[in-house]
């Protein structure tokens, strides 16, 4: 499948993007080979394949929760720019309505 530098720039503006014609270009050639990858595995017969959910097989790879005791109020706001009694001050950035 071929993909045109109007579809870049299409898709580029949904997305609120600026690109260069140069990036238009390179971006064009990129997403044509993608596809034609992309159309290339459709020709192969995948029904009633199991989906892979790890390569490797492993099952849990968590580790146990261990409880700690947490941080004095004063020790993890020593470095805070500005605090109250609640903690952390920050400048309010919405508005009421």
């Amino acid at each position: 499948m071929e993909i045109t530098q109007q579809d870049v720039e299409k898709v580029a503006q949904l997305a609120r993007l600026a690109v260069t014609p140069a990036e238009k270009d390179t971006f064009a050639k990129q997403l044509s080979q993608i596809l034609t990858h992309v159309d290339k595995l459709n020709q192969y017969e995948t029904m009633g394949v199991e989906p892979t959910l790890t390569v490797m097989g492993q099952v849990n790879v968590f580790r146990e929760d261990v409880i700690h005791p947490s941080l004095p109020s004063d020790r993890a706001l020593a470095n805070a720019p500005e605090r109250d009694a609640d903690g952390f001050v920050v400048p309010k950035i919405l508005e009421e309505r």
